[in-house]
């Protein structure tokens, strides 16, 4: 793979804003922002921006593969296709699944993690998308699999991935998640609720329990009515919860989004993909292991009772959706996919954003967000082609 040594008199999205200036990259990190001699750095056009890489912290699949599937190959895939769309980074996000499946799913991405793979995106752990959901806001899950939330079948999930769970979306109102969302917020896992029938009190009672996301807001959870405002009301309401959103236009209205965005602070929303496999592939038919058949329509994926089943979303188009139908600034619409995720994951110090001493994973993009360059760890891992 090409190497990227810096940038030189370049426009560079760093925390202060955009600056035309210099960055060093050494040894996969940025070792120099500023001015030095660097006459041996590449020099990029007045239309490019260098900015940090994308951060997806819920995806399932792209390009015909899923994470559920449970091999080395189809991670590989998963990683090397969302590098066109600016994703330097990602959790390896499972469903609800039969308990053997799930296992393999996860033993696989900690074989794949330990084989510390360079091409293609950083697996940097899982996303463990149930079996701790309600049955009554399943949406796309196999509700056969659902399981009450437990802190010995989690420890079990997590042993098996190598420790590797970084978040778990559950529904709070459910037997057992309380002592499970305790347990995940001493041991510095992320605790989101998605799928779920919560009332406000439930949400307010895990939140004081260690909850911090909410997996992709709005959908799959009891929406707001002006008696009990519900699990969406509580998201909105709670000024301490992170919120995916899911910003295709498909998933969430705009106007929704802008609700959300008028009750939460900008540094609290994060954009995630919630991808399945039919992303970069044609409209049709396509059948999951467990042969629950998912229909893509207008690059919409249903399942066959019209309900909505991940989405075909590619990241930097949700950045770029921020910014067409919701007038987020450049700036502001990238944190989302970069910063936002970064600080939710407590990884922050590593990546999300461009400052000395992080990973060189970073973008090449235009005004439009279009992907020139996916750099990770200072290598070239997409490079969009000149015809």
């Amino acid at each position: 793979m090409k190497e990227i040594k810096g940038f030189k008199n370049s426009l560079i999205l760093t925390e202060e804003g955009i600056v035309k200036t210099n960055l060093l990259i050494k040894n996969g990190i940025i070792t120099k922002i500023g001015e030095f001699e660097c006459d041996d750095l590449v020099m990029l056009e007045e239309n490019k921006i260098v900015i940090p890489g994308f951060i997806d912290q819920h995806i399932h699949g792209a390009a015909g593969s899923d994470v559920i599937d449970g091999t080395i190959d189809d991670l590989k895939n998963i990683a090397c296709n969302i590098a066109k769309e600016g994703t330097t980074a990602f959790l390896a996000t499972t469903t609800t699944e039969s308990k053997e499946v799930l296992k393999k799913s996860l033993l696989n991405v900690k074989e794949y993690i330990d084989k510390n793979y360079i091409d293609g995106a950083l697996v940097i752990g899982v996303h463990l998308e149930g079996p701790f959901i309600s049955k009554e806001y399943s949406g796309a899950q196999l509700e056969e699999y659902i399981d009450n939330p437990s802190i010995e079948t989690f420890i079990h999930y997590n042993n098996v991935s190598g420790n590797n769970i970084k978040i778990v979306t559950l529904a709070p109102e459910m037997d057992g998640a309380i002592e499970l969302i305790e347990y995940l917020s001493k041991n510095k896992i992320v605790a989101s609720i998605g799928h779920s029938a919560a009332t406000y009190s439930d949400v307010m009672l895990a939140v004081d329990s260690g909850l911090t996301c909410s997996t992709h807001t709005y959908n799959a959870q009891k929406p707001i009515h002006h008696r009990e405002v519900g699990t969406v009301g509580a998201v909105l309401l709670c000024n301490n919860l992170y919120a995916e959103i899911i910003c295709d236009g498909v998933h969430v209205s705009y106007p929704a989004v802008k609700f959300l965005l008028k009750n939460k602070k900008l540094d609290k929303v994060i954009l995630v993909t919630d991808s399945l496999r039919p992303k970069y592939l044609k409209d049709g038919i396509y059948i999951e292991p467990s042969g629950q058949e998912i229909i893509v329509k207008n690059s919409v994926a249903r399942l066959t009772d019209g309900t909505l089943a991940g989405s075909t979303l590619k990241m930097n188009v949700a950045v770029k959706n921020m910014i067409d139908n919701l007038g987020l600034s450049f700036i502001d619409a990238v944190k989302l996919a970069s910063e936002n995720p970064a600080k939710n994951l407590s990884i922050f110090d590593k990546m999300g954003s461009i400052k000395e001493g992080k990973y060189a994973n970073l973008l090449i993009v235009d005004n439009d967000i279009n992907i020139y360059k996916t750099i990770r760890n200072g290598y070239v891992i997409y490079e969009k082609s000149e015809e």
